[in-house]
């Protein structure tokens, strides 16, 4: 009996020591958790720093994540050392000539993508962009005449999802186009919007560079920092506000760091020397896909021949429809899906 206690106490202790162990083990990991953790946010590389916060600056709703980790100070830090440098050149129209491009010579294999054309479809051109940590679509528009700036029907009554707008406007392809606020149930584009050669709607400040991105009567994508009604005496018919622009003349902007846009969806608008037109749609915020910087799309566009190219609204927003079906696959911070959009670029 007396032996039987004694394993009974002796089965207790061996417990109770494999819980203490257990718990040990529990908390030793959690410390070393907590220690990469802060290795990582507040260690001596800046790479998380300057990902993290001008991811989240790029925002539209969830600026405030910045703040959640680091200082004002911090803040400002990653801004100085990841920032975009315009060239302070508007878009020369005179370089643009539209050429018959049709060839069986090809200096590359993206200028095969661009240059050879489908079968039966003279208009566009689908490419899927499938890179490493990135993945999308590029357009190639031949006919640039063929391109107009659409206002979303509804743009009073909080906006249209892409499909719809597209199927609305009887577009085969479809890119969202201007950033926006909200006021009283009506969206509200970011700056200036032209459409038909007159001035149709001044919004918000814009606060991403760039200036008016459209096209002239002679279907050239200008981009300018002229103010509106100048821009419009020079033949600017269609344009909206963002930016920053990337390429101007041939000339690429000189990115530091990420460019102070982080990581994220991205959709821009392009067009080569030879006149024809690329709309680029990259999605992220996925697995398959966590988005594009700034100095990355930069490149790619160059590798595609882009003359004059431009940084659209992105992120949640960035969609691409293409014969009243959605592309690609649109993501936001904590939804997947479409937007609703005040307006759009579309070929019809």
């Amino acid at each position: 009996m007396k032996r039987k206690k004694q394993t009974d106490k002796i089965e207790k202790k061996e417990k109770k020591k494999k819980k203490i162990s257990k718990w040990t083990i529990a908390c030793s990991i959690l410390d070393l958790l907590v220690v990469i953790f802060f290795l990582v946010v507040y260690g001596p590389f800046d790479s998380f720093k300057n990902w993290w916060i001008t991811t989240a600056l790029a925002t539209g709703n969830h600026k405030y994540f910045a703040n959640v980790l680091y200082s004002k100070a911090d803040i400002q830090q990653a801004l100085d050392n990841n920032k975009v440098l315009e060239t302070d050149e508007n878009t020369n129209i005179a370089d643009i000539t539209f050429n018959d491009t049709r060839t069986d010579h090809y200096e590359s294999i993206y200028e095969e993508q661009v240059l050879k054309r489908d079968e039966g479809n003279d208009l566009y051109k689908v490419v899927e962009i499938d890179e490493k940590d990135y993945k999308g679509f590029l357009v190639v528009v031949y006919d640039a005449s063929r391109i107009s700036l659409v206002t979303s029907s509804k743009i009073n009554y909080g906006g249209q999802k892409l499909v719809d707008m597209a199927k609305e406007k009887d577009a085969v392809v479809a890119i969202n186009a201007s950033g926006f606020g909200r006021r009283s149930g009506s969206l509200l584009p970011t700056g200036t919007v032209i459409q038909n050669g007159k001035i149709v709607s001044v919004g918000g400040r814009n606060y991403h560079g760039g200036g008016l991105i459209g096209f002239t009567k002679n279907n050239v994508l200008m981009l300018t920092t002229e103010s509106a009604t100048s821009a419009i005496k020079k033949g600017l018919y269609n344009a909206m506000t963002f930016g920053p622009f990337l390429i101007v003349n041939g000339e690429s902007a000189k990115v530091k760091g990420n460019g102070g846009w982080g990581v994220a969806n991205r959709t821009a608008i392009a067009q080569r020397k030879d006149g024809i037109v690329l709309f680029l749609v990259i999605d992220g915020r996925s697995a398959s896909s966590s988005g594009i910087s700034i100095a990355d799309m930069i490149v790619l566009l160059e590798k595609y021949g882009a003359y004059n190219a431009a940084n659209l609204d992105g992120g949640g927003s960035s969609t691409l429809v293409v014969k009243g079906e959605l592309i690609n696959s649109p993501r936001g911070y904590g939804y997947s899906g479409q937007r609703y959009l005040p307006n759009a670029w579309i070929v019809k």
